[in-house]
């Protein structure tokens, strides 16, 4: 039986993923901060934990490494987002979405990365098309992730000689905290809530959609018709792409 780790399992995104995982016969380990609600099944292990505390990432990377030696695949879905112009963020929320977004996902890839390499799995970091392209009032937002997108194509290449995949997707709008949004006072969120979102998709959509590219093995999946829309706008032109971004977000 294939291993799945999925970080934010226990969010729109991580379920549905995990949910067409278990499909195709894997077991899922979801890590979230909060994991209530989420029911623990013969192929599906949630276990809480806050990933930007070192003691409790490390103690349930000890326990999933113990139990499951070869992991085939580990989805890196945790993260939150922050809408807000620059002048009035606060440099508190700044470092807190670079703890979320990005330290505590290279430091999970770095405590299953011998088990990722015994399987010759698959590292699949979930990105934003704020990790190619600029996104209007979402400046920290936008650099989590391109560090993000930064550090697993870099690692593509370390880890290809074990027979390792690292795999990008690029989300557009995901719209799973709709009506929902829960901004904390610093401005940030669990993402899917913006009211500014732009052709937003489910997250059964989504996860199809990355499914595909797993399969596939490309090493950016596009996801939603926004997101190739940009992916290639940007790619041709990125002054042009960023023009038309501003405009349309400064008429929401």
């Amino acid at each position: 039986m294939k291993t799945a780790v999925i970080s934010g399992g226990a969010g729109g995104l991580g379920r549905a993923m995990a949910e067409r995982l278990q499909g195709r016969g894997y077991r899922t380990i979801l890590l979230d901060l909060n994991i209530d609600g989420v029911p623990r099944t013969e192929l599906q292990l949630p276990i809480a934990c806050d990933l930007t505390d070192q003691d409790q990432l490390a103690a349930a990377t000890d326990r999933i490494r113990r139990d499951y030696p070869e992991i085939d695949l580990v989805i890196y879905n945790a993260g939150i987002t922050q809408i807000s112009a620059f002048g009035d963020m606060q440099e508190s929320a700044h470092r807190k979405i670079f703890e979320v977004n990005y330290f505590s996902a290279t430091a999970l890839a770095g405590a299953l990365l011998h088990p990722v390499r015994a399987a010759h799995g698959t590292h699949l970091a979930i990105s934003s098309v704020a990790g190619f392209a600029p996104l209007f009032h979402r400046t920290a937002y936008a650099a989590s992730k391109h560090a993000l997108e930064g550090f697993f194509k870099s690692l593509r290449s370390e880890e290809v000689q074990y027979g390792v995949r690292c795999q990008i997707a690029a989300p557009s709008f995901i719209a799973t905290n709709v009506g929902n949004p829960e901004f904390r006072a610093d401005g940030t969120s669990r993402p899917g809530a913006a009211t500014d979102g732009l052709g937003d998709i489910t997250a059964e959509q989504a996860a199809d959609t990355i499914l595909r590219g797993l399969d596939r093995g490309a090493p950016l999946i596009p996801v939603g018709r926004v997101a190739w829309l940009a992916w290639w706008l940007n790619g041709l032109s990125p002054r042009l792409f960023q023009r038309l971004m501003e405009r349309k977000f400064r008429d929401i």
